[in-house]
């Protein structure tokens, strides 16, 4: 990575020596003594994109190891991006338009500089909000697209000069009515933008999700005090807020996160934020916002891009996060774990149904094989329906009583909940399901129960330091929400296994009586009346 020092206000372009350079790197700044330099830095993705094209496209191949062809390759990837519905290659992405659009953004960033340089007159801060903007159209897929499209060989100027041109237009467009401004950028940014943006600063939860509650309320104050004021003319800049926006931000916050709505992460922590904080928060979210256009490549996914209306291709993403277990397996042993739990059940399960009354049987393979209610097993059986209800209620008890010996929830859920209220209960990880039902346990919870998990594991305080509670008041409530904690996960379990036992019930007996009856027909079931199929499902149990 190069970098080069400013000569004057404005810090000097580095230059990209290759082809390869100049589809695959985006600016990025930084501080130093010598004061805001600016650097290329490579985007992996794009370079294997590269790579691979190299290889396998021989026009294409050519044009990158000769300087002057600069032309053709941009036209190469401007073709791909307006013709979306032509056919891959059995080698190429399926990406392939998404990766057309950041190569052109790439090469497309000196014209970005060059653009915001030339309407800044030498003043740094006018220069940064103009190349902010100039990036925010460039690395917009639609945008770009429609650029392009617009754009034709008919034109004086080439494909180069034009781009230039829209983007110092979008320039003037933007600074002439001020309505660019780094609180209106706060303000319309989504949250999934926002939350990937703060990610990139190297913001990590519980701190995300309370900045962007926090944003919440400061959007609504910000627009009724700013924004809908009626001594702001229409088209004016959005101003800065003032004292008074961020103290009214506050007593919001403050009174939301106590209430059961509420993110775990901000009700997590009892102690009343301040305006300051909030005031510090909304500069965190500007700063990651305004670099959101040179980490959007690499760093920003579809979701965050649809919610801002955006249509574009992601790369597949293959790697799941692994959830460790007590810190003893590795991600290969934790997959055979839960491979051999499966097993295990598939076994305990079977072994059960073999053993059930042949009554038992004939109504659960009627009931899940062929799907017939109760009401219909009473008629075709010719047995009072409550009987039918009686049975199934039997059987399906034995199994899940069968299903808790396997899965042994009373062993291990005390040292779960114990562990995650000492590590995790601060920054949940939600896509956990056992810790997502925590979080929703903890939200059903009395109010003297919340209180004191948020002193105790929330803040971190200890026992003997929580105001106006002896240690042995406070062992006891500690003791009381962390056992109701316990009883609702295993409630929960017990869901889950009741809700597996139904899934794997019907797929059991589907499998089993297309099997048999297949095996019965050469031609199909399609020659069985359903009343033959009972009939012959009768016989096939008793057997």
């Amino acid at each position: 990575m190069l970098s080069f020092i400013k000569l004057d206000n404005i810090p000097v372009l580095p230059k990209r020596e290759n082809n390869l350079n100049k589809f695959s790197t985006y600016l990025v700044s930084s501080n130093s003594t010598r004061g805001l330099t600016l650097q290329w830095k490579y985007l992996p993705v794009l370079q294997r994109n590269i790579k691979l094209y190299e290889s396998r496209h021989e026009e294409l191949s050519q044009f990158f190891t000769q300087k002057d062809k600069i032309v053709e390759i941009v036209n190469f990837w401007r073709k791909v991006v307006l013709n979306e519905s032509q056919l891959l290659a059995d080698w190429e992405p399926r990406n392939k338009t998404q990766l057309a659009c950041e190569h052109l953004a790439s090469y497309f960033e000196e014209k970005c500089y060059w653009a915001a340089k030339n309407l800044c007159n030498g003043a740094i801060d006018s220069w940064e909000e103009y190349f902010v903007i100039a990036r925010l159209l460039i690395y917009n897929p639609l945008k770009l697209r429609e650029i392009l499209a617009k754009y034709q060989n008919s034109y004086n100027a080439n494909l180069e000069t034009y781009v230039s041109q829209v983007l110092i237009n979008n320039i003037k467009f933007s600074a002439e009515i001020n309505r660019f401004s780094r609180w209106r950028l706060l303000y319309k940014k989504s949250d999934l933008e926002l939350q990937e943006a703060l990610k990139v600063l190297g913001i990590v939860e519980p701190e995300i999700t309370q900045i962007i509650f926090a944003r919440k309320y400061f959007k609504q104050v910000y627009l009724m005090n700013k924004v809908k004021n009626p001594a702001r003319s229409t088209g004016k800049k959005w101003v800065a807020p003032d004292e008074e926006d961020f103290e009214k931000s506050v007593q919001y916050y403050n009174v939301e996160k106590t209430l059961p709505r509420t993110p775990h992460e901000v009700s997590a922590n009892s102690t009343n934020v301040t305006a300051k904080q909030i005031k510090d928060w909304m500069e965190i979210c500007i700063k990651a916002l305004e670099n959101y256009p040179k980490s959007i490549l690499p760093k920003f996914s579809l979701e965050a891009l649809q919610s801002e209306g955006f249509e574009a291709r992601a790369e597949l993403q293959t790697e799941m996060a692994d959830v460790e277990w007590e810190g003893i397996f590795t991600t290969e042993e934790i997959r055979d774990s839960r491979d051999e739990l499966v097993k295990k059940v598939n076994s305990v399960l079977s072994e059960k149904l073999q053993v059930m009354k042949s009554d038992h049987q004939k109504i659960l393979l009627l009931y899940y094989g062929l799907g017939l209610n109760q009401q219909q097993l009473a008629a075709k059986l010719k047995i009072n329906q409550s009987t039918i209800s009686r049975y199934l209620a039997k059987s399906t008890i034995q199994l899940l009583e069968t299903l808790a010996g396997v899965s042994q929830s009373q062993a291990w859920v005390k040292q779960y909940v114990d562990k995650w209220l000492c590590r995790e209960y601060k920054a949940p990880v939600h896509s956990d399901l056992i810790q997502a039902a925590l979080v929703s346990a903890v939200k059903k919870l009395a109010s003297e129960e919340r209180e004191i998990l948020q002193l105790y594991y929330g803040q971190t305080k200890e026992e003997h330091k929580i105001a106006n509670i002896n240690i042995e008041e406070t062992t006891r409530r500690l003791n009381k929400a962390k056992n109701h904690l316990q009883e609702k996960l295993i409630g929960e379990i017990n869901i889950w296994i009741k809700e597996y036992l139904e899934k794997w019930l019907s797929q059991h007996y589907k499998y089993l009586v297309k099997s048999a009856i297949k095996n019965a027909s050469k031609s199909g079931d399609e020659e069985m009346t359903l009343e033959e199929k009972v009939s012959f499902l009768e016989r096939y149990v008793q057997n």
